[in-house]
């Protein structure tokens, strides 16, 4: 395990949050209160909260059917909640679409790939660069000079992120031809391109052999680092999780049961019981 992952320090916020000590001295990225959502008479969701500091890498781990994804969804705005409240960077965003969201600043990737496999590299990449390109339908309809200028700083942001992760070689390659680690790391240049405050993985390394998951956490760490931005993500790699996440929210039957660091959580028998059933003994890991 890198050496600066099991060295993370977290400290208390006055809600009872705990964040990195890094973090400390700002207000989180995000901010969860007493989030709920109820579908029909069925509550999915029910008094979720979670802060995350602005340059955390935060875990959202839990049974299958716990209610992960449709938390990622509340906070992307694929689903309004029934109650509570979710705070970006200090904004309410509670008048916001999944449009809106994602200019504010939330980035997602999902379980299931989501690119354009006829499209190259390169055009999977532009398609990101949605909130910053700088011309209407008319400038391009007549090639206006705004257009080509556009168009040449799409170009060179696409090719930079590309670089960042060792893809240019592969920029005019079909996405759907890639390897499926390649289609991953793609994923991730994509929604980068939106330029993120806060970036949410949903099993990220779903489907990945142990050398591709070393080389993913590798690429959030990178991700972190190089961007200075939040990343929360669901995962059931418990290496992966324990490996990298600096705070750790566990959630059972739409509720958080549990949070705290990575070693708080190994131990905690309330998610030993929620994994592994009434045994002692055990840990998460």
């Amino acid at each position: 395990m890198n050496e600066s992952r099991s060295k993370t320090k977290m400290v208390p916020l006055p809600s009872q949050a705990i964040i990195p000590e890094r973090d400390a001295t700002q207000r989180p990225i995000l901010e969860v209160y007493r989030l709920g959502i109820n579908f029909g008479g069925l509550v999915a969701v029910e008094d979720f909260n979670i802060a995350v500091g602005r340059t955390e890498i935060c875990g959202l781990i839990g049974p299958n059917g716990a209610g992960k994804t449709t938390i990622f969804n509340l906070l992307t705005k694929v689903y309004q909640p029934t109650s509570g409240a979710i705070l970006l960077d200090g904004k309410d965003t509670s008048n916001m679409n999944t449009a809106q969201i994602n200019r504010a600043g939330i980035a997602r990737t999902f379980q299931n790939i989501r690119l354009f496999p006829s499209l190259s590299v390169e055009d999977n990449v532009k398609i990101g660069l949605h909130n910053e390109i700088g011309y209407n339908m008319g400038t391009g309809i007549l090639r206006l000079p705004a257009f080509y200028k556009a168009e040449r700083h799409a170009k060179e942001r696409a090719m930079d992120l590309l670089n960042l992760f060792d893809m240019t070689p592969l920029a005019s390659h079909r996405a759907g031809s890639l390897p499926y680690g390649a289609q991953r790391r793609l994923e991730f240049v994509r929604a980068l391109a939106t330029n993120p405050k806060l970036l949410l993985l949903d099993e990220p390394a779903a489907g990945m052999n142990p050398s591709e998951t070393e080389e993913l956490m590798s690429n959030i760490e990178k991700i972190r680092d190089q961007f200075q931005i939040a990343i929360m993500l669901i995962e059931h790699d418990m290496r992966l999780v324990m490996g990298i996440c600096e705070g750790i929210a566990v959630l059972n039957y739409g509720q958080i049961i549990a949070k705290g660091t990575p070693k708080e959580i190994q131990t905690n028998p309330l998610v030993i019981e929620a994994y592994l059933g009434k045994k002692k003994g055990h840990q998460v890991c």
